[in-house]
């Protein structure tokens, strides 16, 4: 049991940890959710859309924020805290009274172990909800305004195959047109061509329709039964109505399509484990191949192998993820299970009626014997001479190892998602141990020492996640290893600080 002064000291500095790591989450995330809006408000307001709708994307952007900025925020914290205590002497009075430097470590990482719990479980379980409706919602919002996805000096598809708008710029602010030319397709006798120099649109209030304001042009008509006549027309204002645009907002519902970002580990699991049974049965279609193209080469039928029975396991993979559909079947009811109708019961027979009984039938005469070995439709027989032209087999597994390689690809996808929510989630920890010996041994720098180290640790910790990531869908390394490794370089790092000011007087 531990000593009342040692159980007050971890006390005292998780305390002191609480409302640095606060106030670093809440500026962090502040900081990068102020990125979004500034990248994203002007396209947001520009498609009309409610202030309900444009709040719901910024705070569908905060979860994946809080799941990046969560490790920088414990790394600021114990930079911050161990800076103070080491230059306020409290770090050298606790050595004096008999605390070494890693008990005095130790309980701030037991407390980055729980921030890490809460980490894993917040990008295991709401990020991926968050992403997916987010995607979701801005897929919608995509849908909504044609006018501000139509380009520049390009011909933009406004009604499919009715209605098509070219112009030499393009206002998206006040939906200004200059030099506009429409093609008009919607009459199937008459086919138009109006230009002009410059034009407006508006809206309905329903966002159903699209109001079109022409200045100073023509119109050119077409009549296909005489494409001999050409109709031309100038005027000054010109305006039209394309009906049908469907600019409002529609929600989708029930979207089932999920990426790996917006899936949980469960959920991935049970991907690779798929993605793996089509690798096993592409491996046993290519030595099935192999073997049928050898014993066409020997004279021999080839045989036919029904294609193997995978059944689907539902069972969750992992030790974490049965947990959770253990602590899920607690807390979730069971759905209500539809009854099976019992069937009608039979009428007795009638006394005296006896029982029908199948008539035998007897089997047709067959006018010769079968044959022992039958040779399908399209197949040399047995011993008759194959060409050397009838191997197939590297035109045959050229396709099978395609497949196989595409399954593992898919596989490895998913396996370097599941290792990066273990692996963020482990940063917290990874950076309270680098931070720790930093702060002790360099108290002196201050406020530049937080802000200087804390920028060259994430830097190069994300710089070598997303190296690694890449490295692992291409299957150069795997998946662990490519997530991991930026937390075990940083893991020796944080050791061998500890171990250099573990003797009193080196924290200083």
């Amino acid at each position: 049991m531990a000593r009342p002064t040692v159980r007050t000291i971890s006390r005292y500095l998780l305390r002191q940890h609480v409302a640095p790591l606060g106030f670093a989450l809440a500026a962090l995330t502040s900081l990068m959710l102020l990125n979004q809006i500034a990248k994203q408000f002007g396209s947001l307001v520009g498609k009309g859309l409610p202030w309900s709708v444009i709040l719901e994307v910024f705070v569908l952007s905060i979860p994946f924020i809080v799941a990046v900025t969560l490790p920088m925020a414990v790394l600021v914290a114990v930079l911050h805290v161990f800076t103070h205590l080491a230059g306020d002497n409290e770090i050298t009075a606790m050595q004096a009274s008999g605390v070494s430097v890693g008990r005095v470590i130790r309980p701030v990482l037991g407390g980055a172990a729980v921030v890490a719990l809460l980490s894993f479980l917040w990008n295991d379980q709401v990020l991926p909800r968050s992403n997916h409706r987010l995607r979701t919602l801005q897929v919608d919002i995509q849908r909504k305004k044609p006018s501000f996805t139509l380009k520049e000096q390009v011909i933009n598809e406004v009604v499919p195959g009715q209605f098509f708008l070219r112009a030499a710029r393009i206002d998206p602010n006040s939906n200004k047109l200059k030099d506009v030319t429409i093609y008009d397709l919607g009459d199937a006798e008459r086919r138009r061509i109006i230009g002009a120099d410059s034009g407006r649109m508006a809206y309905t209030p329903g966002g159903r329709d699209l109001y079109l304001t022409l200045e100073d042009g023509d119109i050119q008509a077409v009549n296909r039964t005489d494409p001999t006549e050409l109709d031309r027309t100038f005027f000054r204002v010109n305006r039209m109505r394309v009906a049908g645009i469907g600019n409002t907002l529609e929600r989708t519902e029930h979207d089932t399509y999920k990426s790996d970002r917006e899936m949980s580990i469960c959920e991935m699991r049970g991907v690779v484990a798929q993605a793996r049974r089509e690798a096993e049965r592409a491996r046993q279609d290519t030595r099935a191949a192999v073997q049928n193209d050898l014993r066409r080469l020997a004279g021999l039928a080839p045989v036919y192998q029904p294609p193997a029975a995978y059944s689907v396991d539902t069972a969750p993979v992992g030790l974490y993820c049965r947990a959770l559909r253990q602590v899920m079947t607690w807390l979730v009811p069971k759905p209500a299970a539809a009854q099976t109708p019992s069937p009608p019961p039979r009428r007795p027979r009638p006394a005296g009626r006896p029982p029908l009984t199948p008539t035998p039938v007897a089997p047709a005469p067959r006018s010769t014997p079968p044959a022992a070995h039958s040779t399908p439709p399209g197949m040399p027989a047995p011993g008759a001479h194959m060409p050397p032209t009838s191997l197939v087999t590297v035109g045959a597994t050229a396709g099978e190892e395609q497949r196989i390689r595409s399954a593992y690809q898919r596989a490895a996808g998913y396996e370097v998602e599941i290792q990066k929510k273990y692996a963020i989630a482990a940063a917290c920890v990874i950076f309270a141990l680098v931070g720790a010996p930093i702060a002790l041994r360099y108290h002196r720098g201050g406020v530049g020492l937080v802000i200087g180290m804390s920028v060259a640790v994430f830097t190069i910790y994300y710089v070598g996640l997303i190296g690694g990531e890449e490295l692992g869908d291409r299957l150069v390394v795997p998946p662990f290893l490519s997530m991991w490794l930026p937390n075990l370089l940083f893991a020796v790092v944080g050791l061998i600080g500890v171990w250099r000011i573990r003797k009193p007087g080196n924290a200083r």
